[in-house]
């Protein structure tokens, strides 16, 4: 989640942090000819896809959805913006798809949060530091796509005297990942987030214990949740094949990293909920970002 300071860049960013809770586990049913599944029976991958497809169709913002590993089954959440009438036709167009989706309503917002986990500044908004990187002689750090959209430069501190370097790629929507030059020696850029020494990257899997950490909250620890999730942020910006945890983050906390161990997993994006009352958080996978723009860990 992106630390744009507590100044948020765009509307679309512009949200209260609420609590996310889980209010109710709405189960679609279906009323068409499709055969409802035999009881505790997987759905078959065909209807996982077509519900997928049935809910991204409806481009309503404030949702999210991917397949729950445990029952195999599409789990859609709804944030606090979904009005009813978009819930409805949610389950209108994954109802013929018996069996084979859930659709659930969590409190708060699905947003991008402005605000490894060191503050990074720009003109009028803060993020976090991914992960240092390099390209043969040449240094750069990985933080979120949405932190970078606007091509800044960026500051160590908030009063913007000492300039780190300029954005120099960047991917969002779609993706969310962006990468900044260390354009002046004087600051240091170690191989580090926080205290552990990074060694290399790693694939998330279902049930795998991680931690995040942000300039905002800190170090918070979780499990994957699920993977290959899609988020509708609302004014067309929805990134698909993200990482999704139980972990909480803030404004600011945008684009810190997520890891394993000494491992780097993947550049937080955003989520619902706050570090008081929990909440979910989805990230950008780490090799996707290295293998756009050839760098490595170090």
């Amino acid at each position: 989640m992106t630390a744009r300071g507590t100044t948020i860049r765009r509307s679309r960013l512009a949200a209260s942090v609420l609590s996310l809770l889980v209010v109710a586990a709405l189960a679609v049913s279906g009323t068409n000819a499709t055969a409802a599944p035999t009881a505790g029976a997987a759905p078959s991958a065909a209807a996982v896809s077509g519900a997928a497809s049935a809910v991204g169709s409806l481009g309503v913002a404030g949702t999210s959805w991917a397949v729950d590993e445990r029952t195999g089954k599409l789990r859609v959440l709804a944030d606090s913006t979904v009005g009813e009438a978009d819930l409805a036709a949610v389950r209108r167009a994954t109802g013929r798809f018996a069996g084979a989706v859930t659709v659930e309503r969590v409190d708060g917002r699905l947003r991008t949060l402005l605000s490894g986990g060191d503050a990074i500044y720009a003109s009028s908004w803060r993020c976090s530091v991914g992960v240092n990187v390099q390209s043969g002689s040449t240094y750069y750090f990985v933080t979120a796509g949405h932190c970078t959209d606007g091509l800044p430069t960026w500051y160590t501190s908030s009063g913007l005297t000492t300039m780190v370097g300029p954005t120099t790629g960047t991917s969002f929507p779609g993706n969310d990942f962006g990468v900044v030059r260390y354009s002046n020696p004087a600051v240091p850029h170690p191989g580090t987030i926080g205290t552990v020494d990074v060694t290399g990257t790693a694939t998330a899997y279902v049930g795998q214990s991680v931690c995040r950490r942000g300039s905002t909250t800190g170090v918070r620890c979780g499990r994957v949740t699920a993977l290959n999730a899609t988020v509708n942020y609302g004014s067309g910006d929805i990134v698909y094949g993200l990482i999704q945890t139980n972990i909480c983050a803030e404004p600011g906390d945008s684009g810190g990293p997520l890891y394993a161990g000494d491992k780097v997993i993947g550049i937080l994006s955003g989520g619902s909920g706050n570090c008081t009352s929990g909440g979910t958080t989805f990230y950008q996978p780490i090799q996707e970002v290295l293998s756009a723009y050839g760098l490595t860990v170090y």
